[in-house]
């Protein structure tokens, strides 16, 4: 009997190991803000695009659509040290930022639109050596300097202590052992960003997995817009919108709500080659432009700005009363 019972559940763990596994290892083709729709909108081929910087935007960055065909370029960030740069004719679509420590790279991403003023590079390094379980304080002074702008204390604090024991996690989650464990070696010998970038971006050819796939798809979102990506480089994507006509009232809102499109923070994902995971930050030309106050149905938190300090009033004349000049 107690064979028995062992043998049965020998067999209930093994399936579902099993299940667990083919679960695990299913490449990520979509997301739940994407489909690949099997009609296409219809654009001329010879119709240029607007900017899309030339839109409003909301308090957090995002920009407020109007019918129309749209594009900008955005800064990219390798997230999948060890895999092929980006090449020509590899479909792209957006999805949100997964594996380990995501959040600590979607806040990255997203507090990186408003301090400009950080070179990209380094950006670039804090997120190599965030997502290849690297030894923080083995950065730089600068790049740590930078990291504190982008990043809380608390997070700061947990990659200077608890990181080491995440490495082994981030290794097995990623399949990419090898280069992380690399990428780790390469961060404390102190080496260069060209050196950590040449193990980072394979220069080769990225593989095709699934053919069928065209470089220019288009995907359709869940309030019925389309997007698609072009990527430079592992530093660049180029992203198109097309909102069709009609589907917006004449405040340009669906169902009383702005429609807002905000690729940052997000990952534009490879459809199906083993090209660069690429994580999108601010776009690459800034323009001043108008503002529109809403509230978010997936509001993002950002950190709060320290009030601006105020000029004391001079003390009043006990006498009179009157303050002083």
């Amino acid at each position: 009997m107690r064979l028995s019972l062992l043998k049965h559940l020998f067999i209930v763990l093994f399936f579902s190991a099993c299940a667990s596994s083919g679960r695990n290892d299913k490449p990520v083709t979509e997301s739940n803000d994407n489909s690949l729709s099997p009609t296409q909108p219809d654009i001329a081929a010879d119709r240029k695009p607007a900017s899309l910087m030339d839109l409003p935007q909301t308090q957090n960055g995002g920009f407020v659509l109007s019918p129309g065909f749209y594009e900008a370029e955005f800064k990219t960030y390798c997230l999948q040290p060890g895999t092929p740069d980006p090449s020509a004719g590899d479909a792209y679509f957006q999805g949100p930022i997964t594996g380990h420590r995501k959040e600590f790279v979607e806040d990255i991403l997203l507090n990186s639109r408003e301090k400009t003023e950080i070179p990209q590079r380094n950006v670039q390094l804090l997120l190599w050596n965030v997502v290849s379980g690297s030894d923080y304080n083995k950065l730089s002074p600068t790049v740590q300097s930078d990291a504190a702008k982008l990043l809380t204390p608390k997070q700061i604090f947990q990659l200077r202590g608890g990181v080491w024991g995440a490495i082994k996690q981030v290794s097995s989650s990623t399949g990419l052992m090898n280069a992380n464990a690399d990428m780790q070696k390469l961060f404390n010998l102190g080496s260069t960003y060209e050196s950590i970038e040449r193990m980072a971006v394979l220069r080769e050819p990225s593989k095709v997995t699934k053919k069928g796939v065209k470089f220019d798809q288009w995907y359709k979102q869940r309030d019925n817009y389309y997007i698609r990506y072009f990527p430079v480089s592992y530093q660049k994507v180029r992203i198109q919108v097309y909102v069709p006509d009609g589907m917006l009232d004449g405040e340009n809102k669906i169902n009383g709500e702005y429609l807002v499109f905000d690729p940052t923070g997000q990952q534009a994902i490879p459809a199906y080659t083993n090209s660069q995971r690429l994580g999108i930050g601010a776009p690459v030309i800034e323009i001043v432009r108008a503002i529109i106050q809403i509230n978010n149905r997936t509001p993002r938190s950002f950190p709060k700005k320290m009030p601006e300090p105020s000029t004391p009033k001079p003390p009043a004349n006990p006498k009179t009363g009157v303050p002083n000049t």
